[in-house]
């Protein structure tokens, strides 16, 4: 085994918000026979998830929003959430399994296990607000990480890097008043959601630890390596994390369906070696990256091996 893990459920197939929804199912089926097929999957230390306890949960979402969440359940068919996100009946188990595979893979990265991880979860996080689900989202995995990491474990700094092409809101508001979290954004701009202009910087005591940087259409992987050179590097090695968890979205890829940005499997590649070094830099190699976008599935598998392959040769 490397020093690399993947978290992996097949209940996480049970979220289906119907045919023609591109937040589907085949998401994880075509990056688990991409991983099967390189020989990566067999490089990789495999790490159970859990479903995470609402101890940790709430420590980011409202008590009454995961009581609304209960409630609206469907024993069968779809509940709308939001105009984007539905629940079907495996919708909840799979969320609380996507954050609590975020907590184990906290877990076998703080037990030296492993040095990095890759959750291969679904639904994905960034967009969930404090009481509300939105853009796919139920559960904000990467947040709720992020602050599992600090009071379980006392570690006082966490950097989030969101490289997912469209901004992470409930990430941002959930630690923008918080000089704790670093919190860096690359997304095109404007874009779903309409956040993330570049004076969003964080408020009170958090003020400057909120970085966005928009990105204009068309983009790529020149574009991205300047920004993350230029931009995360100084402030990262600034701040000093002593964990680093990437919100690891890959529709910024040129042939994806849902942005118009330009970045390649090599370039998502690139991105991974530098925050890597963030990591190994400042906090002993601890890196966890949780999957979010990417929506065009051959790109899809392939910039997610790609981004493996550099967590094992980090």
């Amino acid at each position: 085994m490397g020093n690399t893990g993947l978290i992996y459920d097949p209940r996480y197939l049970g979220h289906d918000m119907g045919v023609g929804h591109p937040e589907s199912p085949n998401r994880l089926r075509a990056i688990m026979q991409q991983l099967e097929q390189s020989g990566t999957a067999a490089r990789l230390a495999r790490i159970e998830p859990r479903e995470a306890e609402d101890e940790w949960v709430t420590q980011i979402h409202k008590p009454s929003y995961l009581a609304m969440l209960k409630s609206h359940v469907p024993a069968n068919g779809r509940v709308s959430l939001d105009p984007d996100t539905l629940m079907s009946p495996g919708s909840l188990t799979a969320a609380y399994l996507a954050a609590g595979g975020a907590l184990a893979a906290v877990d076998a990265i703080m037990s030296r296990r492993v040095s990095h991880v890759f959750c291969a979860v679904r639904p994905p996080g960034h967009h969930a607000e404090a009481g509300r689900a939105m853009g796919f989202c139920l559960l904000n995995n990467v947040a709720i990480a992020a602050r599992y990491v600090q009071k379980k474990y006392g570690l006082k700094r966490v950097l989030i890097v969101d490289w997912d092409v469209h901004h992470g809101n409930g990430t941002q508001h959930s630690f923008e008043d918080d000089p704790s979290v670093l919190f860096f954004s690359t997304h095109q701009y404007p874009h779903y959601p309409g956040t993330g202009r570049e004076s969003e910087r964080g408020r009170g005591a958090g003020e400057g630890f909120t970085i966005n940087v928009p990105m204009q259409a068309g983009e790529g992987d020149e574009e991205y390596h300047a920004v993350f050179q230029k931009s995360l590097m100084p402030a990262a090695d600034a701040f000093k994390p002593e964990f680093v968890i990437i919100s690891a979205g890959f529709d910024a890829h040129r042939d994806d369906p849902l942005a118009s940005m330009g970045l390649t499997e090599e370039g998502y590649a690139d991105l991974t070696r530098i925050v890597a070094g963030i990591a190994k830099r400042h906090a002993g190699g601890r890196m966890l990256s949780s999957l979010e976008g990417g929506y065009h599935l051959p790109a899809l598998a392939t910039s997610v091996d790609r981004h493996i392959q550099a967590l094992l040769a980090a």
